[in-house]
């Protein structure tokens, strides 16, 4: 290698850049910098150089690795170059807080206010991360949040709470559900307080953005990440709109973007959500509905004797159940309307957390539409309750909290939901006590008898209220209550309306229920099924129901939707019936499908050898599968091809005629007959022929629509397979 004075080759240059490159800068000590204009070389770093490599001062070619300079002048270094002698350790040296000189000629005060102003916002940074990694270690192990709300006070650095959002988050991330639920609280109660909203929104969008590095340690990062925004939604801490800018701004391979997508789709857009969300970590394990009412209640009495807005606030944050509020806007609105001296200053009460944000505009709207829904109810022991909400709602309304044209109207109430009087109360009351003895004893015929007894004017709504009240006793229960009430519901055979209506009640209450029952959802959708399969309900019921409940997101068109898939599956009509267990008999398992297929084999046989009318219809229906009395026009109708013997034929007249046998039933029996001719050929020649006699017959005797085709090749199957 050449050198020149003042110049080191491009050699030198390349491999100084290599060792630049390839050091660890914590491993190495900086060299001491001369920054005088003209100091010598230190003669003991000289002399131990020379010493160590055998060469003379000046002389010798310099080794591979040595860190000094060779010019034959000592090298100066000029401001901005990092090439002069013993200039490498600053290459080295990440620290960037090295004193300026001003004695250096190349001083100048204003860099050194710049380099000042840098250093002094990164030192307090750095300050700041030692200190809340203390205070969020703290938290795990004692649980104080008042203690560390004071703390993170105390640190006087607002500017840099996202951080601590983001800590508390990714630390309790790497631990158990207990400080996950911890960390989630904790925001919840700093939220606002202490941590402004801004600083909660940057700190989750640091978290989203850093998901890809969190999931190196963190497997679960996307499911348990998303699960901390959709609950920071939950809590009103994070818009909605949150994961649709965040997602905008991400890469679309990101694993933020998943951590979007399943916040969004798979927790966010549950049914109840909420509720699901708050105790997916096992929060609010200690508190059940009861007592969060009571709370309530107690609250608003403690009020109304107080006027203490500032402690009611104070007491409804502390409930910490915010996708709850509904049920204190309802509260207070029923105390409002049982005690005239109070109304004021309830209503005061709910604009005032209504306007700070405390109570948000959807649960505000909910409140005030379960007491429209509830407002019958309330009319028993309120004279005039309906006018005195009216009156609520105006007020509220031309106070600028409550959102009028959101709420159904009063008046607009359906006709077939009257104004329940005080006879309707009683029967409600005997109602629950004839399915309580019914669940104890399985007899039908009993509460038939009752039923009959009843002296009901009203008879098509109160049926609806028995539907509900049954419905709603067997979702409190185990399976076998369960499946006891869909076998009555079978055999009472109210009105197809009554039960529709039945039915649209339980969904309108759904919202009630689910604070008991979280998986209403699927069991009303189960007994909607379960009714269509016993034939209680037809399918166009459901469009029915369907055109009442039409919004998307509403808990009527979820139970409507998962209905609809129940019946959808391959075999549904088998699983459905055994959902609960099957069986006519409390406790008993359902039938296999060859068992039925055996049962109606011989009560056939029976009936067609000499057997008794009456006695094969009883048998038919005490197999309690109606969905499959399509088997039994198919047996029949092969016996009759088969014997030439049309004994058969007469019952299935009696059945179609008494309604045990439904048309659909026999257009399904019909429809197997013809996809089955090629082989019942074999045994019966000339079945076909037969068979076209037989379907003008049953077109004639109305058991079959006119449309009816047996062409096998277009006749479709209906409830999967042929059994």
């Amino acid at each position: 290698m050449d050198f020149t004075d003042g110049v080191v080759s491009n050699e030198h240059r390349e491999l100084v850049h290599s060792v630049v490159d390839s050091a660890d800068p914590l491993s190495i000590s900086p060299l001491q910098i001369s920054t005088s204009p003209k100091s010598p070389s230190s003669p003991e770093v000289d002399e131990k150089h020379n010493t160590s490599k055998g060469s003379s001062p000046g002389k010798g070619r310099p080794l591979k690795y040595d860190r000094h300079s060779h010019s034959p002048e000592d090298g100066c270094p000029q401001k901005g170059d990092c090439w002069g002698e013993d200039t490498l350790g600053g290459l080295l040296d990440t620290d960037d807080s090295y004193p300026l000189d001003p004695n250096d000629p190349n001083y100048d005060s204003s860099e050194e206010c710049k380099h000042l102003s840098a250093i002094k916002p990164a030192q307090d940074f750095e300050k700041y991360k030692k200190k809340v990694t203390i205070i969020v270690e703290e938290y795990f192990a004692t649980d104080d949040v008042v203690s560390t709300a004071n703390e993170l006070r105390e640190l006087a650095m607002p500017s840099y709470n996202y951080y601590f959002v983001k800590k508390l988050v990714s630390m309790s991330m790497d631990g158990h559900d207990k400080e996950k639920e911890m960390a989630a609280v904790l925001l919840s109660a700093l939220y606002a307080d202490v941590i402004d909203p801004p600083q909660v929104y940057k700190g989750f969008s640091k978290l989203v953005e850093s998901a890809d590095d969190l999931i190196v340690d963190i497997p679960d990062t996307v499911d348990v990440l998303a699960l901390f925004i959709a609950r920071a939604v939950v809590d009103d801490m994070l818009p909605p709109a949150f994961l649709r800018k965040q997602m905008a701004s991400l890469p679309s391979d990101s694993k933020g973007v998943e951590v979007l997508k399943r916040a969004d789709k798979g927790y966010l857009a549950a049914p109840l959500h909420a509720e699901i969300i708050e105790r997916r970590w096992g929060g609010s394990k200690n508190k059940t509905v009861e007592d969060v009412k009571a709370r309530i209640n107690n609250l608003l009495i403690e009020y109304v004797v107080s006027g203490d807005k500032k402690e009611a606030c104070r007491c409804i944050k502390d409930l910490k159940v915010p996708f709850f509020h509904h049920e204190i806007v309802k509260r207070a609105l029923v105390m409002a309307m049982e005690r005239n001296r109070a109304e004021g200053r309830l209503l005061d009460l709910l604009k005032e957390a209504a306007e700070e944000g405390l109570i948000n505009s959807s649960q505000i709207t909910k409140g005030f539409s379960r007491m429209i829904d509830t407002v019958d109810d309330l009319s028993l022991d309120i004279p005039n309750a309906q006018g005195i909400l009216q009156s609520l709602i105006s007020k509220a309304a031309s106070e600028g909290w409550l959102c009028a044209s959101s709420l159904s109207s009063l008046s607009a109430k359906p006709g077939k939901r009257s104004l329940e009087d005080s006879a309707t109360k009683v029967f409600k009351m005997k109602a629950q006590s004839i399915i309580q003895e019914y669940f104890l004893s399985g007899d039908i015929s009993e509460v038939s008898d009752c039923l009959e007894s009843e002296s009901r004017s009203s008879l098509s709504e109160l049926n609806a209220i028995f539907v509900k009240r049954l419905i709603t006793l067997a979702m409190d229960r185990k399976n076998r209550e369960k499946e006891m009430a869909s076998i009555l519901l079978s055999s009472l055979c109210f009105p197809a309306d009554d039960v529709v209506n039945g039915f649209v009640i339980l969904i309108e209450s759904a919202d009630d229920t689910a604070l008991d029952n979280p998986v209403v959802v699927e069991d009303l959708a189960m007994f909607l099924a379960r009714a269509v399969v016993d034939e209680v309900l037809a399918p166009q019921h459901l469009e029915e129901i369907g055109s009442i409940f039409w919004g998307l997101d509403s808990i009527g068109s979820k139970v409507l939707q998962m209905a609809k898939s129940l019946l959808k599956a391959r075999l549904s009509g088998e699983r459905i019936l055994r959902c609960w267990g099957g069986g006519r008999e409390s406790g008993r398992p359902g039938w296999a499908v060859e068992d039925v297929k055996d049962k109606i084999r011989k009560l056939l046989e029976e009936y067609e050898s000499g057997g008794d009318v009456r006695e094969a219809y009883r048998c038919i229906k005490e197999l309690g599968m109606p969905f499959f009395h399509h088997e039994v026009v198919k047996k029949a109708l092969v016996i009759v091809m088969e014997k030439k013997n049309e004994r058969l034929w007469g019952l299935l007249e009696e059945c179609f005629d008494s309604g045990l046998i439904t048309m659909n039933q026999m257009t399904k029996g019909f429809g197997r007959v013809a996809e089955s001719l090629d082989d019942l050929a074999l045994d019966v020649p000339d079945a076909e022929k037969q068979f076209v006699h037989y379907v003008q017959r049953a077109k004639v005797a109305g058991w079959l629509d006119l449309s009816f085709s047996f062409n096998k090749s277009t006749h479709a199957r209906e409830n999967g397979p042929c059994l």
